[in-house]
């Protein structure tokens, strides 16, 4: 698909139930027209995450994702080599008296491909999406791996050498900044923060995701989000718990919110029991009428 302008594409992502502030469409824009890794920080459930999904989508492509933990290695998220196969190899080699060399057993048909290496050496005639998921939750030492492949898009593998794009997959790396990024990685990267959004935005994203929710019902659960994320809890509620929550709500034939039904449905919009605690039924009522939601 081609992208002739940012309302283009705003219009593109929005068919695509996707609600996107002028800014992030803008940085979305010149990542995919520069090819240009785009690093989305922000806190979870803001819609990082999505970004690559609907881009695959947008360009019918496949999404390949690079989920980050600590202690993932180059065997995990680039290539290994295929043991059980040399094994084979080399049995076969044996029972037929010729010799083996090393350069025998590291060849590209032993290559297991993991996401990065998969991306790069991609044979879709549509290049595909790369999402580097919470990168934050990765070792800088691997962090520091990275930045061969986002500023060159290739990869060296020491028996093979160096394995380059034929294009740049569309990447897209995520963090929930739960640690800093080190700017080595940032520099080869478009930047844009997520921040929670704004209550006609929330709106917005509440009657675009979940259509069966009443007028009234949505308008009421992006202002009682909004007025709870001015509330100190251990886990502010995202865009993700908002939808989840208005799901609920949907499922439970409710038109409107009341103390009773909000207590018996945290556990869909927040994640810790000491959160729940805290929302005590006069806290509810409170937040309700700060909200100006109550009836």
């Amino acid at each position: 698909m081609e992208l002739v302008s940012i309302a283009h594409l705003e219009q593109a992502l929005s068919d695509r139930q996707y609600v996107a502030d002028r800014g992030l469409t803008t940085s979305i824009y010149l990542a995919l027209k520069l090819q240009r890794p785009l690093l989305l920080e922000g806190e979870a459930g803001v819609g990082k995450t999505e970004v690559a999904k609907v881009l695959a989508d947008l360009y019918q492509t496949d999404l390949i994702r690079l989920q980050c933990y600590e202690g993932l290695d180059v065997h995990h998220a680039v290539y290994e080599w295929n043991y059980s196969r040399q094994m084979l190899h080399i049995r076969l080699a044996e029972a037929r008296g010729e010799d083996i060399e090393d350069a025998d057993l590291f060849g590209r048909e032993f290559l297991l491909r993991r996401p990065l290496l998969e991306a790069i050496e991609s044979s879709r005639a549509d290049v595909p999406v790369l999402l580097i998921d919470e990168i934050d939750r990765s070792d800088e030492e691997f962090e520091a791996f990275l930045l061969e492949i986002l500023s060159d898009f290739q990869v060296t593998i020491p028996e093979i050498g160096t394995i380059r794009a034929g294009r740049p997959p569309i990447v897209i790396v995520t963090s929930n900044r739960t640690r800093e990024i080190h700017n080595a990685l940032k520099r080869r990267c478009l930047y844009y923060w997520i921040d929670y959004p704004s209550f006609e935005k929330e709106l917005a994203i509440i009657r675009t995701k979940i259509p069966a929710a009443s007028e009234h019902l949505s308008r009421q659960v992006a202002e009682f989000v909004q007025a709870l994320r001015t509330v100190d809890l251990y886990k502010v509620p995202g865009v993700a718990e908002s939808l989840d929550w208005t799901a609920a709500l949907v499922a439970l034939d409710r038109e409107m919110l009341d103390p009773a039904i909000i207590q018996d449905t945290l556990g869909a919009l927040l994640k810790y029991h000491e959160d729940v605690e805290m929302l005590s039924t006069e806290r509810i009522t409170s937040l309700l009428e700060s909200a100006d939601v109550g009836g």
